[in-house]
């Protein structure tokens, strides 16, 4: 929970201390408090992240990796913010900020819940689209992998790519790869 969500529930700032100090709550960072007891999932992070950048959406390489679309492992969590979004500060845990407009940042949006915590994250059709947007920092061969992927696994259709990456304006480069990976049955 972060702290605000605390103090609008009632919990006193001292009381807070208190139960950080006799170990029912741990402080994983400025103004972010979990459970000690709590049951802690592979996927805890975004949850994380999610508290800390209300209204960041995970992308990339991390929804990649959710939806089950790729074998990489990102060491940081990468999340979408606005344009003109004021870019998050906090150490703890790590995170790969990516700027998109309005537009894109509200394409493909889903809602999962992870730990008890409504996490965004791009669906696998606008995550493969993004990852040819911003291959130069992902990296063409993980984009490649995550098309590969979402054809094989059937999470997403070749129509809905095409939509996301018309309005997206990346088509043009998207089209050739598409057709390739549909030609061969994925």
């Amino acid at each position: 929970m972060r702290r605000s969500e605390l103090s609008d529930g009632g919990v006193h700032p001292q009381t807070l201390a208190r139960l950080v100090e006799h170990g029912r709550l741990i402080r994983v960072t400025r103004g972010l408090y979990e459970l000690a007891d709590a049951d802690i999932t592979a996927l805890h992070t975004l949850g994380e992240v999610a508290k800390l950048v209300p209204n960041g959406v995970v992308c990339l390489i991390s929804a990649l990796q959710f939806h089950g679309l790729t074998l990489q492992m990102p060491s940081r969590v990468w999340v979408a913010i606005g344009a003109k979004a004021r870019r998050p500060k906090f150490e703890y845990p790590a995170i790969r900020v990516v700027r998109f407009g309005s537009r894109a940042l509200s394409l493909g949006v889903e809602v999962h819940r992870i730990d008890g915590v409504a996490v965004p994250i791009f669906n696998p059709a606008k995550t493969v689209v993004d990852c040819f947007r911003f291959r130069r920092q992902v990296g063409f061969d993980v984009a490649l992998e995550g098309l590969h992927g979402v054809m094989r696994s059937e999470k997403a259709k070749p129509v809905e790519i095409i939509r996301y990456a018309r309005e997206t304006r990346i088509w043009s480069v998207l089209r050739p790869y598409l057709e390739a990976v549909v030609a061969d049955g994925a």
